[in-house]
């Protein structure tokens, strides 16, 4: 949505960074960190995902690059059944 490369087309507002018609929101403070954080005109905006604040809403941002995987309670990484099928039929 924001992408880096395209950053020179986009125009300052008032309520963020309009850009091919999407209005881009600042980064909040969970971002720090990210290698997705691109600055305009003295703001910092996320390259990926146009409402940053929304993506940490249910938890972490599935985007970040500065956060590692979770640790259940029983102290076992989180991963998702089907991604783990897929890579032990790949034999990883």
């Amino acid at each position: 949505m924001c992408a880096s490369a395209a950053l020179e087309g986009a125009v300052m507002t008032e309520n963020g960074l309009l850009m091919n018609g999407v209005t881009c929101q600042a980064v909040i403070d969970k971002c720090d960190g990210c290698d997705r954080i691109n600055e305009f005109e003295g703001g910092r905006f996320c390259s990926s995902y146009p409402q940053p604040e929304k993506k940490w809403k249910l938890g972490a941002c599935n985007f970040a690059t500065h956060i590692k995987a979770t640790v259940d309670n029983q102290g076992k990484i989180k991963v998702n059944p089907l991604k783990a099928s897929k890579r032990a039929a790949r034999g990883r």
